[in-house]
């Protein structure tokens, strides 16, 4: 029988439709224990959240996320409003006992994110980011092919991620849609709305990145604010590179751009070791790539005619949480990365082992972002701590 996990989600965006669809789905594909109820939804405007709510099938609505936090018939706090309020809800909730998953970046900044990462580890609550293109299955299936050797010892990463919606002028910032071109909303600009998942991809393939050296661009120097009337200096950044040294000795190069013309969502990765690489497009992200040159045991390179590039349909059910859906041959979406991560987080509350990522590894991802924002402003190396 099926335990019931009563969720209050506070946001009705994409991340809200995101993360609603995945309660919706995830008991359809996945065998777990727990089975989420969609008890509330909360966001200021009553309107716009009412509509949400009757949408969605929430049994009731909030207004206030502090009243939502109060109740007794919520179990857990989804968090998938803007940036600027994830410290506070997170705060609250901890201390409510609340179960929490949040949406990237973990925080505005890296302050924030300790602080949020004390509060849920001295309560005891499960947690969890929502990176959810670790739980894209060519993404996890390169993590394996890492893991069992296949790349060998790593020399290189390099990760792009690229759009192109905010080239135009007259885009202004702020506001229920455009609130991640306001700084003080939403911290950064591309480095915590692009990099970071680009960063979290890379620690969890690379290990940890041990210095940057970055620069960053704002094209657009002043844009309307939508909530003032007013044109206002533009203080995220539109654009961001810079070179990661890993502590594993791996030299890693990261480029983001929301001005890269005909662009959507262009999110890259290759790694290149000694005995292979892997290569990943999320814009294709049924497939991996995979040189093979040497074999993982002997390390010994593969002498035959079949040595090079291989395309991998990631859609057999050997390959990760593919047995859970259709048959071979048959792809599955980003939504179904939510779905992936949701069932892993319910299966941690059977097992008791967290999962990953948590706020812990939310904390090292903003710590990334960080010091990527701190080296473009000093022009200097910056070393991880």
């Amino acid at each position: 029988m099926s335990k019931p996990l009563r969720v209050g989600m506070i946001g009705y965006g994409f991340m809200g439709r995101a993360h609603s669809n995945a309660y919706h789905q995830v008991n359809y594909f996945f065998d777990r224990e727990y089975r989420p109820v969609l008890q509330a939804c909360c966001a200021r405007n009553e309107e716009k959240i009412r509509a949400f709510a009757e949408k969605w099938g929430y049994a009731s609505y909030e207004t206030d996320w502090r009243k939502l936090i109060e109740r007794d018939d919520i179990d857990l706090i989804d968090i998938g409003s803007p940036n600027n309020t994830h410290h506070d809800i997170v705060l609250a909730a901890a201390e409510a006992g609340k179960m929490i998953l949040c949406e990237k970046p973990l925080a505005m900044n890296t302050a924030e994110a300790e602080a949020m990462v004390a509060a849920v580890e001295k309560a005891g609550v499960p947690n969890m980011v929502w990176f959810n293109y670790r739980r894209v299955p060519a993404i996890s299936l390169a993590r394996q092919l890492i893991d069992e050797g296949r790349i060998g010892r790593p020399f290189h990463y390099r990760a792009t991620y690229l759009q192109d919606w905010t080239i135009a002028t007259d885009v202004p910032q702020g506001g229920a849609a455009l609130w991640r071109l306001d700084a003080k909303v939403a911290g950064s600009g591309v480095t915590g709305d692009l990099l970071a998942h680009s960063i979290d991809t890379a620690e969890w393939l690379n290990g940890p990145i041990r210095s940057v050296v970055a620069k960053t661009e704002t094209f657009v120097k002043e844009r309307l604010h939508q909530e003032t009337g007013k044109v206002e200096p533009v203080e995220i950044d539109d654009a961001c590179m810079f070179l990661a040294v890993f502590e594993n000795g791996s030299m890693g190069t990261f480029e983001s751009t929301r001005y890269a013309r005909g662009r959507k969502n262009y999110n890259t990765f290759e790694l290149n070791g000694d005995r292979g690489s892997v290569f990943f497009d999320l814009e294709d992200p049924q497939y991996l790539d995979y040189f093979r040159y040497a074999d993982p045991e002997t390390g010994k390179k593969v002498e035959d005619h079949l040595t090079g590039w291989s395309r991998i349909h990631v859609t057999n059910f050997e390959h990760p949480y593919m047995d859970k859906y259709w048959v071979p041959g048959c792809t599955i979406g980003y939504e179904h990365t939510f779905i992936n991560a949701l069932a892993d987080f319910l299966e941690s509350l059977e097992t008791g082992q967290p999962v990953q990522p948590d706020f812990r590894s939310g904390l090292r991802t903003q710590k990334v972002c960080d010091a990527v924002l701190e080296s473009a402003r000093t022009g200097q190396w910056v070393e991880i701590t």
